[in-house]
């Protein structure tokens, strides 16, 4: 065949290939459905390694849908879209309070709030202000009170404590109860110990101390159980509808959008159940049951509970108690408290009946989350959880937690990764606590277990974050400044070896927290496909100036692609 045959034949097949084409009808991709809401020109900090950062990120329902540049999330963009330009503030997954007191959170609302006092006398004065407006037998109830953070010690004093006359002269007819900060003592007047017959003659209970002056007299500071001994009711049902509400409004407040709650009742479950029908509760809320095993026994497989709600209530946790607070010398240690020899601080649960409540979290497939600060009360939980773990071989990946973690003795460090153990922790508790830790465990100790983030970290341990709010305020942007920081109001950092990176202190608060209760595939990070959870800040907490993240505002708070909360 010639060249001009060949390329008559040529265009022939072209011209046919090309009609052939044009007789197919054409293929149209279907259009992207538009997006609820579509936060864009920003910088989004996803913590998920395949796409570590955005500029946008889109949501429909309560599920993400796009992350990318702004110009990817055009197609998104509907006549019914809400857009938010962020004008380059930062967004990320929303905060997971790792552990705190739910209803505490609101209750502080409510009650006298003693945390920013500096003085005994200061709250002195708080409580004659409130008596004067007060029923007759009305109580008076407070939180937040720290004698290590008093600018001098009350007179007279026993043990740094100030005793109830003080109390007394300005509310002779009112019962007092102002609990410390760390929720581990408690302070009473006269007429508080009248009410709840506590005099000289009554015994320590099991676990908590009555402190009494030289001629034993009670001082009116009543230690770890001891605070028990108070008859106060509780009961309120009212007050308690208003404190699960104002808890849920603070918490989002603060950009939390998962709140772990260390420690309900039954009831309260129930009550959160209903008023998360009503949608009174925004935050998603993951729940300890803290009844004793007697209560618990037979109804932990009817309240088992997992995103009830749309995600708003899960109930897969028990809590228990085996030691207090180490600011009270309640925090139950291997060796004699350096400022306290003739103590070792207390075991505030039985270790028999906590290995009985590791059964029963085993059988119906709950976690179990314990409360332990001293360095004796984590060795003794490890090893109920060790010896529970090695009674059920077949069960893995149970996600046993500690509840504190924070002063460990070197050998027990490595038996969280080992055992597949969450320390559970609070950055700032660490900064709270740094200028006594060295007074109550000496500098070796101290050292070597207190607050030891890198070495559990290095130890294969999951470490998650919180507050332990009402015990710190439920912020998460102090919070994360005091793990990144550690730097104490005086300007000393405590221990820097120890201190988390900027990345490692954000997923502490995110990922490792949703890890922590079994729901990292939903929540914790920003991905197609999770829930819409996200916190939006008005600075990036991961690279200003570290002197500078405390100035940091939550500006949106965004739970299932809702905006609950904007500044």
């Amino acid at each position: 065949m010639d060249r001009k045959s060949t390329t008559i034949l040529v265009l022939a097949l072209t011209i046919s290939v090309l009609s052939a084409a044009a007789a197919r009808p054409t293929v149209q991709q279907p259009p992207v459905q538009p997006a609820d809401l579509v936060l864009t020109n920003g910088k989004v900090l996803t913590v998920e390694d395949e796409l570590p950062e955005a500029q946008a990120i889109a949501t429909r329902g309560d599920r993400i849908v796009a992350l990318g540049r702004a110009a990817d999330m055009r197609p998104f963009i509907g006549p019914a879209t809400q857009v938010v330009d962020l004008q380059g503030r930062l967004v990320i997954p929303g905060f997971v309070e790792g552990h705190g007191h739910f209803t505490g959170v609101g209750e502080a609302q409510l009650n006298l709030k003693l945390m920013p006092t500096t003085s005994w006398e200061q709250i002195v004065s708080m409580v004659g202000e409130a008596a004067k407006g007060a029923k007759p037998g009305e109580w008076i109830i407070g939180r937040g009170w720290h004698q290590e953070k008093w600018t001098s010690r009350p007179t007279p004093n026993v043990e740094g404590f100030p005793t109830h006359a003080s109390l007394d002269a300005v509310s002779p007819n009112n019962p007092v109860l102002l609990t410390h900060a760390s929720g581990h003592a408690s302070f009473v007047n006269a007429k508080a110990m009248e009410v709840s017959d506590i005099n000289r003659s009554t015994p320590n209970p099991t676990g908590g101390e009555i402190l009494k002056d030289a001629a034993g007299n009670p001082t009116g500071l009543l230690r770890e159980t001891a605070s028990g001994l108070v008859r106060i009711n509780r009961g309120d049902p009212v007050r308690a509808r208003k404190a699960l509400e104002l808890a849920s409004q603070e918490a989002l407040s603060k950009g939390v959008t998962s709140f772990q709650d260390a420690g309900s009742s039954f009831a309260t479950i129930d009550l959160m159940k209903q008023m998360i029908d009503e949608g009174k509760i925004g935050v998603r809320l993951w729940v300890m049951v803290r009844e004793g095993n007697q209560r618990e026994a037979p109804l932990l497989a009817k309240y088992r509970t997992i995103d009830y709600g749309n995600a708003h209530l899960t109930v897969r946790a028990i809590k228990r108690q085996i030691d207090g607070a180490l600011g009270s010398r309640g925090a139950w240690l291997l060796e004699p408290y350096t400022d306290k020899p003739d103590s070792v601080g207390l075991n505030t649960g039985n270790v028999a009946d906590l290995a009985e409540t590791a059964r029963l979290a085993m059988a119906n497939d709950y976690q179990l989350c314990v409360h332990a600060i001293g360095d004796r009360g984590n060795r003794e939980t490890l090893n109920i959880f060790e010896q529970t773990f090695k009674d059920n071989p077949t069960k893995r990946d149970l996600r046993w937690r500690v509840e504190h973690a924070q002063h460990l003795s070197l050998q027990d460090i490595p038996r969280f990764g080992q055992l597949g153990v969450i320390a559970s922790m609070q950055g700032i508790h660490c900064t709270s606590d740094a200028p006594y830790v060295p007074e109550r465990l000496g500098a070796k100790r101290a050292e070597d277990g207190a607050y030891v983030w890198q070495k559990l970290m290095k130890s294969g341990a999951i470490v998650s974050n919180g507050t332990d709010a009402p015990v710190e305020d439920v912020d998460p942007i102090a919070n994360y400044y005091a793990t990144v920081s550690r730097k104490t109001k005086d300007g000393r950092v405590f221990y820097p070896d120890q201190r988390m990176s900027r990345m490692e202190a954000l997923k502490s608060y995110t990922l490792n927290g949703a890890y922590a209760a079994f729901e990292e595939s939903s929540r914790g990070s920003l991905k197609v496909g999770k829930l819409a959870d996200m916190a939006v800040l008005s600075k990036d907490i991961t690279t200003i100036a570290e002197d500078q993240i405390p100035t940091v505002q939550v500006t949106y708070t965004i739970v299932g692609g809702k905006v609950l909360y904007k500044r």
